[in-house]
């Protein structure tokens, strides 16, 4: 396989009738990829808690080409049928993981987790007496933070940004525990790096999200400090989802709007220019001349841009519903 390599699957006849979907299954999806620690530890305390349900579960573990499973860990998937290994033939970032972890997945629900405690394992149940309760997914905020004040003023920082862009305001978005039906988890358009706007875009597709408060684990309490080039490629993430929030539908009134901003500075500074020329000033050699030849044909390649962008949502129309029913009469 070209994009992932599969490490460990179970070939019993039991994992061939697990093929279909099945209803009293959950999955449970596990990236392994910026970092992880001990992860059979991890496995086991999440596992205790799903063994007090009736249903059955699954564990995914999803590792990206920077990291290799720990020989524990494939020694556990041999012994349980219940555990699967898979990793990627090279670096392709937890978007990748989780889309591959949905698509390998066979529960009705869905559970995310990190490939660390970042929540107390009896957190669990509380996310899914939530799904059981009627929420389409359930993200978990941990709540009491033990942190420090440099990832509460970071957090803060980033919910502050996206609260202005999405439809409901979250606390801990960027968690990744997470509880989903499995409608939900087929419906995210995920790629790039929007495993971040989870819930966001499971809210913008139309699925009831609501967020649950779960004890922080002691182990997620270091402080979590990253390199500048990290903090610019998140506000390009932001933006991003700023512009498929606002704009997917519509692309000529995001770049419409931006497009007459350039197109009416130029012409405005085009008239001035031209007045000046009337009276005799010469304007050959003014820089200003060609700012506003600049600014008239940006906005005109802006807007034309936009007008591409509705004729390719048009073409796309008839194949994508923009709308999720979620009752009948």
């Amino acid at each position: 396989m070209s994009a992932q390599g599969i490490l460990m699957e179970p070939t019993s006849s039991t994992s061939n009738a697990r093929a279909a979907l099945n209803p009293g299954l959950i999955s449970v999806i596990v990236p392994v990829v910026e970092r992880a620690d001990a992860l059979v530890a991890v496995y086991h305390a999440f596992a205790r808690e799903l063994e007090a349900r009736p249903e059955a579960y699954e564990f995914i573990f999803i590792f990206d080409g920077r990291f290799t499973p720990p020989a524990e860990l494939v020694t556990l998937a041999r012994e349980n049928e219940a555990v699967r290994l898979l990793r990627f033939a090279r670096s392709f970032g937890e978007t990748a993981a989780l889309r591959l972890g949905i698509e390998k997945s066979r529960g009705d629900l869905v559970i995310t987790l990190p490939a660390y405690f970042q929540v107390q394992p009896e957190g669990i149940r509380l996310l899914l007496e939530a799904v059981s309760g009627g929420a389409d997914m359930v993200v978990a905020s941990r709540s009491p933070r033990l942190d420090s004040w440099l990832n509460r003023l970071q957090s803060r920082a980033f919910h502050r940004i996206v609260g202005g862009v999405s439809e409901q305001r979250f606390h801990d978005m960027a968690c990744g525990v997470r509880a989903m039906r499995r409608s939900v988890a087929e419906a995210l358009p995920l790629y790039g790096d929007l495993h971040r706007f989870i819930p966001a875009l499971a809210l913008r597709e139309g699925f009831r999200v609501e967020e649950v408060s779960v004890p922080q684990h002691p182990d997620d309490a270091r402080t979590r400090l990253y390199r500048p080039g990290v903090y610019l490629r998140r506000l390009l993430d932001i933006g991003t989802f700023f512009f498929l929030a606002k704009f997917t539908e519509k692309p000529l009134r995001f770049f419409g709007l931006v497009g007459s901003l350039f197109l009416g500075a130029g012409t405005l500074l085009s008239l001035v220019l031209l007045v000046q020329r009337i009276v005799g000033q010469g304007i050959a050699n003014r820089p200003a001349l060609l700012l506003a030849v600049l600014l008239l044909a940006l906005g005109v390649q802006l807007m034309g841009l936009g007008l591409v962008g509705e004729i390719i949502v048009h073409l796309r129309a008839p194949h994508r519903r923009a709308y999720r029913v979620r009752e009948r009469a």
